[in-house]
């Protein structure tokens, strides 16, 4: 559709329609694009996709439109319904009184014969765009003084951080999609039992996932038919199409190609072969919507943070085979509060003021999905017990036939690496799997309903949600291809199939965690994988110190930019987060500096007390110890102090909760076989932190290592080549060192 700029309003037009919008107040009118003709001098500006919806980012900035400046196609669902994705998006001040630089594609009807490279070339993305916005703010200042001038650049510095926040929002994490014919909102099984199927589309929404109805709502209440054709249900999630082929007769060499991407070609283009597809559609409930620190547990309506539905749907010829998951923060009063890393969880309400709240959102969950098996992830013991406990004792009150509670202490189970163990808990529950069966249609209806959905949580609803999530929907993806004969009764999914099944649901589990964390999914390589790689734990060291980093500040300003998408007031002084920025990069380098004499006088104090009289001192290091069976990012660090004498080195585990350390071993160098040292994955650009592996005997059997890191932002300052110098001095070792990511099979 073509986007115009009149002097009073911006007029979008298709065919016979148009949507004219006032840029002094925002109001929304349909009328007949003959109408075009009375609009003052309108410029036509290129090319547009659809409309979002109308924000306001602030009360003290302008209404912003927001427009589908770009979108891509993800695929087509069962109908020939076409999947879209949002790539960019156009953002048109209802104030700003200049033309604006959009880069749209230009029109041919209103542009003939201007090249396209002759457009408009700035990015909306970038900051001289971005400067071009404030114009109308800076012409308001008609009276030099200070205090309008200090009102104004707060005002500019305000309104570019939200801007980035949205454009960031729509543009980076590309979780934004949307169907002209198709409801991406409900299920399978919700659109087979609809009454209204020939209401428009948007009509018959699930107002949960509904994502622009705020933003559009002023289109919905001018109450007219006509408004139909320009409402479009946005969802955010995630969504991937992908059509698979039964063939166990491929190579395995074509496995052997990067775990990231699908393969480029089927497997087979021989048509004797079944082919099937595979679609997974996330689905993220507008309520309680935030940021991971800033939205936590259950809100006074009954609504829980990170919800999600997900729906994996199979295309077999005409049968069309659904099942459905839910995630969600644990549903009672409970947050992480401060700006440490990997705050401790604490609960906000007793155990009777939750209850009506916990009974508010598992009786609409019923209502909507008839039975609830809950898989609680939590650990049980140590910080996050407090909060299994908290749900268990609520499910006990709630006592409901209907609601099942499973719990699985995920990291106990899959302690080292061995996520595959997850398998032990989809045994446990396989009876359960069968019994809540699926939601299979044909042509001719309905011919099985899912009767009740499995709701999975951890403590952020991401990572270890969707390791269980993945492996319940694969049971029963392999069960429905049986049942529809394109999979013999006995044998697994081909491997080739199951890679690219591996790498969908990865991916769904990096999309939430970006909206949810702002960082990819930690864990995801054994998802995409079905292995757990020493690459993946450092990958995960990187997002866990990114979803800190990103806890500190630009959450305040997601947070605001999403509650304001769904029409919430925002509570926090927006302003006051530039104070704050400021004091909080002076307390960090009080806290480094502080840091850094605390480890001096720890190094000294536990060189005293550790090494014997006999034993001379080398050096001492702070390092984290990222050995696989005890990383977990979602836990905080395991922070190690790691001395070395001339006979022995020292791995001291220090608690800084309690100030102390509290076990320690003592290895001798005679006893240490080798030392290799490795780059963080390079696929992330310039490497941030080195790692070193030092492998020992235990009464003379090998096999055991120490894995260390150093807490700092580039590989020269970690001092691990004064360490490993030191080492080969102290035991004269020949020293191997290696690639540890080109060398994975030694670990």
């Amino acid at each position: 559709m073509e986007l115009f700029q009149a002097k009073d309003h911006y007029i979008l037009q298709q065919g016979e329609r148009a949507l004219w919008c006032s840029r002094r107040d925002g109001r929304l009118q349909l009328r007949p694009a003959t109408d075009l003709l009375l609009a003052w001098n309108p410029i036509c500006l290129g090319l547009v996709e659809g409309v979002i919806g109308k924000v306001q980012l602030h009360s003290d900035l302008p209404w912003w439109l927001i427009l589908i400046r770009q979108k891509a196609l993800i695929g087509k669902l069962p109908g020939d319904h076409e999947v879209c994705k949002i790539t960019k998006i156009a953002v048109l001040s209802l104030s700003e009184m200049e033309p604006q630089d959009l880069e749209l594609e230009l029109c041919k009807k209103h542009h003939f014969g201007i090249n396209k490279s002759e457009k408009i070339t700035q990015s909306p993305d970038d900051s001289k765009f971005l400067l071009k916005t404030f114009t109308h703010i800076k012409s308001n200042v008609s009276v030099p003084n200070k205090k309008k001038v200090k009102e104004s650049k707060e005002k500019e510095k305000l309104e570019r951080r939200l801007l980035e926040e949205l454009f960031k929002m729509f543009m980076d994490s590309e979780s934004f999609y949307y169907s002209l014919t198709y409801d991406l909102t409900n299920s399978v099984q919700r659109q087979s039992v609809c009454e209204n199927k020939n209401l428009p589309l948007w009509q018959n929404v699930d107002e949960r996932f509904f994502w622009n109805r705020y933003m559009i709502k002023d289109l919905i209440e001018i109450g007219t038919s006509e408004v139909d054709f320009w409402i479009i249900p946005v969802i955010q999630g995630f969504v991937q199409i992908e059509e698979l082929v039964v063939n166990y007769n491929e190579s395995s060499d074509e496995e052997k190609s990067s775990p990231d991407t699908p393969p480029q070609e089927s497997s087979c283009v021989d048509d004797t072969y079944p082919r099937f597809l595979v679609a997974l559609i996330s689905r993220r409930s507008r309520h309680r919507a935030g940021m991971r620190y800033k939205r936590r547990g259950v809100d006074k309506n009954g609504n829980v943070a990170n919800y999600v539905e997900t729906e994996q749907l199979i295309h077999v010829h005409n049968h069309t085979l659904s099942f459905i998951q839910t995630r969600g923060s644990v549903p009672v009063f409970w947050s992480q509060v401060g700006y440490r890393y990997n705050p401790r969880p604490r609960l906000d309400k007793n155990e009777k003021e939750t209850v009506a709240y916990f009974s508010a959102h598992f009786e609409e969950q019923l209502k909507i999905y008839k039975k609830q098996v809950i898989i609680n992830l939590v650990d049980q013991a140590g910080r996050e017990k407090i909060i299994g406990d908290a749900y268990l004792k609520q499910v006990l009150l709630f006592n409901n036939s209907n609601l099942t509670y499973v719990s699985f202490d995920f990291h106990e189970h899959c302690r080292g690496m061995k996520f595959e163990n997850v398998q032990t808990l989809t045994d446990a529950i396989h009876d359960i799997i069968l019994d809540m069966k699926w939601c299979w249609v044909d042509q001719a209806g309905v011919i099985c309903k899912q009767e009740g959905i499995f709701r999975v949580n951890c403590m952020d609803c991401l990572d270890r949600t969707n390791v269980v999530q993945a492996a319940i929907a694969r049971v029963v993806m392999e069960q429905q291809l049986k049942k529809l004969g394109v999979m013999p009764p006995e044998q697994p999914l081909p491997m080739k199939c199951n890679r690219i099944y591996q790498i969908m649901w990865a991916n769904n589990g990096d999309s939430i965690s970006r909206q949810y964390a702002g960082t990819a999914a930690l864990k995801g390589d054994f998802t995409r994988t079905g292995e757990r790689k020493l690459a993946g734990v450092m990958k995960d060291g990187v997002n866990s110190a990114n979803r800190y980093y990103l806890n500190r500040f630009k959450d305040a300003y997601r947070q605001a930019v999403i509650d304001l998408m769904q029409g919430i007031p925002v509570t926090e002084d927006l302003y006051s987060i530039f104070t704050k920025e400021k004091e909080h990069e002076a307390l960090d380098k009080e806290n480094q500096r502080s840091h850094q004499e605390l480890i001096s006088q720890l190094l000294q104090s536990y060189m005293k007390l550790l090494l014997p009289d006999d034993e001379k001192f080398h050096g001492g290091w702070a390092l984290i110890d990222c050995d696989p069976s005890l990383i977990d990012a979602t836990h905080k660090d395991v922070d190690v102090l790691l001395l070395l004498s001339n006979s022995a080195y020292y791995v001291a585990y220090y608690d800084d909760e309690v100030d102390k350390v509290n076990q320690y071993q003592r290895l001798s160098l005679e006893n240490l076989e080798k030392i290799e040292i490795g780059p963080e994955p390079t696929l992330f650009g310039k490497p941030k932190f080195s790692c070193m592996r030092l492998h020992y005997k235990h009464k003379e059997t090998s096999g055991y290592f120490h894995t260390l890191r150093a807490v700092v932002r580039n590989s020269e300052e970690d001092g691990k080549g004064r360490i490993v110098n030191l080492m080969r001095t102290s035991l004269g070792l020949e020293l191997k060192t290696k690639d540890l990511w080109l060398k994975e099979r030694i670990f």
